[in-house]
């Protein structure tokens, strides 16, 4: 039997000892690792990763997936993924969409999520078989019944190269949607789902730690997941939605 409240605290407490750590150190001086095409690496994404790793080895010994350290043994059938800092441009910058996403992954289904939208105090959480939660507020999908009336969050995926095909085929699905927002997290995306206050979000080639948490909080939402076309650097292609407004 899977222990998911004694794993969902753990994860808790990872994501909120991760997100005072980026919150007393937003304004300092930031080391740049990584700043080529669309993608930013900061060293606080890799000293935020190893926080998380030392409290959840520390009360688990599932393998971990992270974003910056991969992985350094076999996954199996049920692991952690973490993202130390989801929307590192976001917080580089200092526009207040980044947070902190864990979540314990079983047979490629998102069983735990945590996300610590540490900006905003707002903790968001869910196991599989309770409601999803932000703080003490139980959070639930929009009932939003059509694109036409619908608000579509997405994002471009930090990659080379895009074909003009690519864009054309994102063009079209926007016409269909009332409102399109991209907000730098797909952590905080998957979040808003959860929480209503968008009705659907949809990325292809993204990675798996990005999306892993927000996935297991959709689901308690009462909303509808689809992970899939999982590639060897874990990107996958993934649709969170309402459960109302079909594909």
């Amino acid at each position: 039997m899977l222990d998911l409240p004694h794993l969902l605290e753990i994860a808790k407490d990872a994501a909120l000892i991760a997100g005072k750590h980026l919150q007393n150190n937003q304004n300092e001086d930031l080391q740049i690792l990584l700043n080529e095409g669309r993608d930013v690496k900061l060293k606080i994404d890799q000293d935020t990763e190893e926080l998380i790793k030392k409290e959840i080895s520390s009360r688990s010994n599932l393998p971990i997936l992270g974003e910056e350290s991969g992985y350094s043994e076999e996954l199996g059938d049920m692991f952690w993924v973490i993202d130390p800092l989801d929307g590192t441009s976001n917080y580089l910058r200092n526009i207040p969409i980044s947070c902190v996403a864990i979540a314990v992954i079983y047979k490629l289904d998102p069983v735990v999520g945590v996300i610590n939208d540490f900006n905003n105090d707002h903790l968001y959480f869910a196991h599989e078989g309770i409601p999803a939660f932000m703080n003490n507020q139980n959070l639930k999908v929009s009932q939003v019944s059509s694109k036409a009336e619908g608000t579509l969050i997405t994002g471009i995926p930090a990659k080379t190269h895009y074909s003009d095909e690519e864009f054309k085929s994102m063009i079209q699905e926007f016409q269909e949607w009332k409102k399109i927002r991209m907000i730098g997290s797909a952590a905080m995306a998957s979040a808003y789902v959860a929480a209503g206050k968008v009705d659907t979000y949809k990325e292809n080639g993204i990675f798996l730690w990005d999306i892993a948490a927000g996935a297991a909080l959709v689901k308690s939402a009462g909303g509808t997941v689809s992970i899939s076309e999982l590639q060897d650097d874990f990107r996958v292609n993934a649709r969170f939605s309402n459960s109302v407004i079909q594909e």
